[in-house]
């Protein structure tokens, strides 16, 4: 273990976490809401640094990020833990499992991502927020090897820690699940408030794009498709934002993401964003990048084989615009 970042000693041995918006107190023997920061005599540990529960080499668009390197593949690593509680959660398994993974140091992390030509580590599957300081660890190394790092997150973050990682993060993909507040406290036991503000601190420091899983009945409504779309114009029109097919899974019994309802989105997307993707789908053009000056197909995706002929470095092949991609 080692003694966790951004929190205060209380009495009685009591502590504060301060790393995200849950600000838990926990007491001598407990464990924050997220299951991985513990308080032992009145100290904070991460009970997960330096331990690594899931690894694969992923095509760069499974994360998911259409703009950023299109075609490459990143090593992605995972633990446990989670700050937030949501009833559909995919990773379910391994967020509460309490298997304390394989022991893997930060120079191992970026040695792995150096030898499997990738572009560089993705921190996902779980919340990468409750492994800070392994984060932010691995992340210097990796840009020491000339690597990008990638966070792919709830963006339930508080501003202090976000902060200071950002240096070190070249992309981010953002899970913005609902513009409800209610959906947030009912569905994810968290905030809406905090990630909104997450995405625009992170929007000025690097490469965003924001993800939204659409459940049926709970936040497919036009209305909250709207505000979704007015709120990722607002980062900027060429901020690319993935609508997601949800299934049934977890704790939610609700029937899947009619195909109708991405249409619906997408169209409603397309009002005032240059990108809009769909996801977790299958056939359609959905992962179509297009030019907004000349039309022209720039980067056509067929599941997760990506062909970006009509790139010419961040430019559109055809009409020599530049183009919102990392390449």
């Amino acid at each position: 273990m080692k003694e966790a970042s951004y929190y205060e000693k209380l009495k009685a041995e009591t502590v504060q976490c301060h790393l995200c918006p849950q600000e838990c107190k926990i007491n001598e023997g407990k464990s924050g809401f997220c299951g991985v920061r513990s308080n032992h005599g009145g100290i904070l540990y991460s009970e997960i640094y330096n331990h690594m529960l899931a690894r694969n080499l992923d095509p760069i668009e499974k994360k998911p990020l259409y703009h950023f390197h299109p075609g490459r593949s990143i090593l992605s690593i995972g633990t446990r833990g989670c700050n937030q509680s949501c009833l559909f959660c995919q990773n379910w398994q391994m967020l509460e499992t309490g298997s304390p993974g394989t022991y893997t140091t930060s120079d191992d992390v970026a040695a792995m991502a150096d030898r499997d030509n990738s572009v560089g580590v993705a921190y996902t599957y779980n919340e990468p927020t409750v492994w800070f300081e392994f984060v932010l660890e691995c992340a210097r190394k990796v840009r020491e090897r000339g690597l990008a790092n990638v966070l792919v997150t709830n963006g339930s973050v508080n501003p202090e820690p976000q902060e200071e990682l950002l240096p070190w993060i070249d992309a981010m993909n953002i899970d913005v699940k609902s513009m409800d507040p209610g959906f947030y406290r009912d569905i994810c036991n968290s905030r809406l408030k905090p990630v909104l503000e997450a995405c625009r601190r992170a929007k000025s420091a690097c490469h965003v794009e924001i993800t939204n899983l659409l459940i049926p009945t709970l936040n497919d409504s036009d209305e909250l498709i709207g505000e979704l779309v007015d709120f990722v114009a607002g980062l900027g029109r060429e901020t690319p934002l993935h609508f997601s097919a949800y299934y049934p899974c977890h704790k939610m019994t609700i029937e899947p993401t009619p195909i109708e309802t991405l249409l619906r989105a997408y169209e409603i997307g397309r009002k005032e964003l240059d990108y809009v993707y769909l996801g977790n789908i299958r056939g359609g053009d959905g992962g179509t990048s297009l030019c907004p000056g000349c039309g022209a197909t720039v980067v056509e995706r067929n599941g997760y084989i990506t062909r970006a002929d009509g790139l010419e470095g961040g430019r559109c092949a055809g009409c020599g615009i530049d183009l919102p991609f990392v390449v």
